[in-house]
């Protein structure tokens, strides 16, 4: 073990992109297996290839640089995902509405009855039950 750390020093690493790559790859795969392409067999091999590079590469400010844009790149998917993944998780215990003129979406709590919202970024009142 003492080998394989010795090995992986000064070495990048596993990141986010790395990780997305081999995602990808393993679908790349899949879609190869079900259609018999050797077209898809070889890029599921450039993906697997790209993504050990990745992170056995000792520039690690390269690859660093390479994820920082592949994260400012996805962030709204993420975002988009995590609200609904948020919305999920509290649907127990808070509704969402949106605001009449600014369409900004408000959280409030279930079970309160009629309600006056207001508006945090535009201020304008309105009346929902909970």
């Amino acid at each position: 073990m003492k080998w394989f750390q010795n090995f992986m020093r000064g070495r990048y690493g596993v990141d986010q992109l790395s990780f997305a790559i081999l995602v990808l790859y393993f679908i790349v795969t899949m879609i190869g297996m079900i259609m018999q392409n050797s077209m898809i067999t070889y890029l599921s091999t450039i993906l697997i290839i790209w993504c050990w590079f990745r992170i056995l590469s000792r520039k690690t400010y390269k690859r660093s640089a390479e994820n920082t844009l592949y994260l400012q790149k996805t962030y709204p998917i993420r975002m988009w995902f995590r609200k609904k993944k948020n919305r999920f998780q509290d649907r127990k215990t808070h509704k969402y509405y949106k605001c009449p003129s600014c369409k900004q979406e408000l959280r409030v709590p279930k079970g309160k009855g009629e309600i006056t919202i207001t508006c945090p970024k535009c201020h304008t009142k309105f009346d929902k039950r909970t």
